[in-house]
C-alpha cells in the first residue's frame, strides 16, 4: 500500500520563543517523513516572515488578531477580526489538505485551532512557558495531545515533553566542544568565562550592571563574552565601543551552542527557551527574570533553581555590587559550578522535538485509519 504523503500545518510566531520550537518540530517531522508537506502559518509582521523561509519551509500568512486585555475599540473589533482570521486559516488548511495541525501559541494559533476544530482535524499543542498563554489555553481544551516544556505547566491532559530545540544545542557536548568554541569566539582557553546575553533583543538593565562591573570582573581574572543584542552595543562617552581587559562584546551570535560550550557560567534572562536549553546542556546560570509581563519568566526558572542548577536575582536587585558579591565568587568556585552543572543536566530533556514528532505521526495515522 502506498503511504499517504503527510501534510502538517504548524501555527505560531511573533517571537523567537515560538518560532524556534516550531522549526525544531518541523525538522523532526521531516527527519522521520522526508516526503512530508509542511506549511507554517504566521503573520506578515512577525519574525517568522524571515525565519521560516530561511529554514526552508513554506509560510502562509493570516491577519494578526491581538487579544485586548481591557475594553477598547480593538476589543469591539475582535469578533469580526477573529471570524476573518479563522476563515483565512481554514482556507490554508484546505489548500494544504492538512492531516494534522500543530500550534505553539501566539496570536496566530487561536484562529488555526478553531479552523482545525471545525474540520475535525487532529490538533497537537506545545506550550513553551510555565504559565500558558491564552491561545494555548484555548487549543488545549480540544487538543489530542498537549506537550509542555515545564512539568508544572497547568493545562488539560498536559504531557511533560520538554522544549523542542535545534539539534546543534540538544546534541551539544560542552566538555568536548569547549576549547574549539573558545578559539572560534576569540577567547582564552584557561580563564574563567562568563557569557552574558539578554536574548535576541538584549536586556538594557543587565547590560548596564555588567558594564559597571567590568573593572571587578577584570581584576578577578574573568573573561566576559557579552552578547548585547542587536543595536544595543555598549559605547563610552565618545561613542566608541566599551573596552576592558578580558571583555569581548558582540551584538549577536549565530548559533548559541558555541556560547554555551565556551561558558563556565551564563548570565541571562529566564525565557523558556534559555532555561530549557541550558538545562539540556548542563550549563550553570545566573538568571534575571524579565520584570514585565505576567511573571512567567520567574516561573520558568523555578524548577531549575529548586534543583540547584541556577540562581535567580530580581531585576531590581541585579547591580554591579551583586556581580562582585555573588557572581564573581561563584565563578571562582569550580566545585560549585560542577555541582550546578550536574543538577541542571539532571532536569534537561534533549529529545522534545522527537517526542512531539511522534505525537504528530500517531495522530496522522489515527486520522487516516
Amino acid at each position: 500500500m502506498t503511504q499517504h504523503s503527510l501534510s502538517v500545518v504548524l501555527a505560531g510566531g511573533g517571537t523567537a520563543g515560538h518560532i524556534s520550537p516550531l522549526l525544531a518540530i518541523a525538522d523532526a517531522v521531516r527527519a522521520h517523513r522526508p516526503d512530508a508537506r509542511i506549511t507554517v502559518v504566521g503573520t506578515a509582521s512577525g519574525m517568522e516572515a524571515r525565519l521560516v523561509p530561511a529554514a526552508g519551509y513554506e509560510l502562509a500568512t493570516i491577519d494578526r488578531v491581538p487579544m485586548p486585555r481591557r475594553p477598547s475599540a480593538d476589543l469591539a473589533r475582535l469578533p469580526s477580526r477573529l471570524v476573518r482570521a479563522v476563515r483565512q486559516a481554514g482556507q490554508i488548511l484546505d489548500a494544504a489538505q492538512a492531516d494534522v495541525v500543530v500550534g505553539v501559541g501566539g496570536y496566530v494559533s487561536t484562529p488555526v485551532y478553531l479552523a482545525a476544530r471545525r474540520r475535525s482535524l487532529p490538533v497537537i499543542v506545545h506550550e513553551a512557558n510555565a504559565r500558558p498563554g491564552l491561545a494555548n489555553r484555548v487549543g488545549a481544551r480540544f487538543a489530542d495531545v498537549t506537550g509542555v516544556a515545564f512539568e508544572a505547566t497547568k493545562l488539560p491532559k498536559a504531557i511533560w515533553v520538554g522544549m523542542p530545540m535545534r539539534r546543534e544545542i540538544s546534541g551539544l557536548d560542552r566538555a568536548a566542544a569547549g576549547n574549539a568554541a573558545r578559539t572560534a569566539l576569540g577567547l582564552e582557553q584557561d580563564r574563567p568565562t562568563l557569557v552574558v546575553t539578554g536574548g535576541s533583543s538584549g536586556a538594557a538593565s543587565i547590560n548596564r550592571a555588567v558594564e559597571r562591573a567590568l573593572p571587578a570582573l577584570a581584576a578577578a581574572g574573568i573573561q566576559t563574552l557579552h552578547i548585547t543584542g542587536r543595536g544595543k552595543s555598549l559605547v563610552d562617552a565618545a561613542g566608541n565601543p566599551v573596552a576592558a581587559r578580558g571583555y569581548t562584546q558582540v551584538e549577536y551570535i549565530d548559533g548559541m551552542e558555541q556560547a554555551y560550550a565556551a561558558a563556565d557560567l551564563l548570565l541571562a534572562r529566564s525565557g523558556a527557551g534559555t532555561v530549557c536549553e541550558i538545562s539540556a546542556v548542563g550549563l550553570p546560570a545566573v538568571l534575571v527574570p524579565l520584570p514585565h509581563g505576567n511573571g512567567e519568566q520567574a516561573l520558568n526558572a523555578e524548577a531549575l533553581v529548586a534543583a540547584g542548577g541556577a540562581l535567580t536575582v530580581a531585576d531590581s536587585l541585579f547591580t554591579a555590587d551583586w556581580i562582585s558579591e555573588r557572581l564573581i565568587p561563584l565563578l571562582a568556585d569550580p566545585a560549585a559550578l560542577k555541582a550546578m552543572s550536574t543538577a541542571s543536566a539532571a532536569l534537561g530533556i534533549r529529545d522534545a522535538d522527537q517526542r512531539m514528532a511522534a505525537f504528530i505521526l500517531e495522530a496522522s495515522d489515527r486520522s487516516q485509519a
